[in-house]
């Protein structure tokens, strides 16, 4: 069942009209009769035309649940959580590329009068997020598109390791309302990247993430957020198959180079929790 205090943000991906229940309770319909079905596991797809791309994959999705579970990364959570403490007191707080949910069910812990929606591009992520939180809904829909929110829905955005759309971003989040990015520093993951040849961080990504923002926000703080983690090999594999990089190397090859490592694997955790505003002279 789709939230009513969420449902309400919602709009129409093809004509951006709200969004209502259907009768049978198994759809969301818009009065120009545009139907979206809700799926047997709780999320809805809202997206006018199919999308370019799916997504992680169930096995990277059950990676990421596995190695989050460990709570080898709930200091991004923590940070998150008390980073939004002040923003408002209730209203919404969208994760965009939210996969499993486990951030956003962490923030709306923190704030007990808001509720959340998760969206992500991938079905697999948005069924567990689906049930991560009784205050959080899910949808499915193409971050390089148009939302499908209303104007000005969002008190707080969150990107966590996700794409940014500065110009959407903008559109859906109050004036006054605060838009969390984290990203990755070089030093992140800096122990595997030569032996595992994973993807490397580019120096400048920082600064570049907040140069695509700059139209539409400004960056007023930023903070690392550090931390040594010691892994098993198969907690490894859980983080390199959850990332970017299980995309970019054969598993089997992945598979080789991690039974040689030694346990216990140190592994620095390190990232930047940067905070925005929306520029008032921002473009519409």
């Amino acid at each position: 069942m789709m939230l009513a205090d969420v449902l309400r943000h919602l709009r129409c991906p093809v004509c951006q009209l709200p969004l209502a229940l259907s009768a049978s309770g198994k759809a969301l319909d818009c009065p120009r009769r545009h139907s979206f079905d809700l799926a047997r596991q709780g999320y809805v797809q809202l997206s006018a035309a199919p999308l370019t791309h799916h997504g992680d994959t169930a096995e990277m999705v059950a990676q990421r649940e596995e190695f989050l579970a460990r709570g080898h990364y709930d200091l991004i959570s923590a940070a998150l959580a008390a980073a939004v403490g002040d923003i408002h007191r209730g209203g919404l707080v969208v994760d965009v590329g939210a996969g499993t949910g486990r951030h956003l069910a962490a923030v709306l812990d923190a704030r007990p009068h808001s509720v959340g929606l998760a969206l992500d591009a991938s079905r697999h992520a948005l069924r567990r997020a689906a049930r991560v939180h009784p205050r959080a809904a899910a949808v499915l829909c193409d971050v390089w598109r148009p939302l499908p929110l209303a104007d000005a829905a969002a008190d707080v955005l969150l990107d966590v390791f996700a794409p940014r759309n500065g110009a959407e971003f903008a559109r859906v989040l109050r004036p006054d309302g605060e838009l969390l990015v984290v990203t990755p520093t070089p030093e992140h993951l800096a122990e595997l990247v030569p032996v595992l040849h994973l993807l490397r961080v580019d120096p400048a990504k920082e600064d570049r993430t907040a140069g695509t923002l700059s139209p539409w926000f400004d960056r007023y703080a930023r903070d690392a957020l550090v931390r040594t983690l010691e892994l098993t090999r198969t907690e490894v594999a859980a983080l390199v198959g959850m990332g970017p990089s299980a995309w970019h190397r054969a598993p089997e090859e992945l598979d080789a180079a991690i039974a040689g490592l030694t346990e216990p694997i140190r592994v620095t955790t390190s990232v930047w929790l940067s905070r925005y505003r929306r520029r008032p002279d921002g473009p519409p």
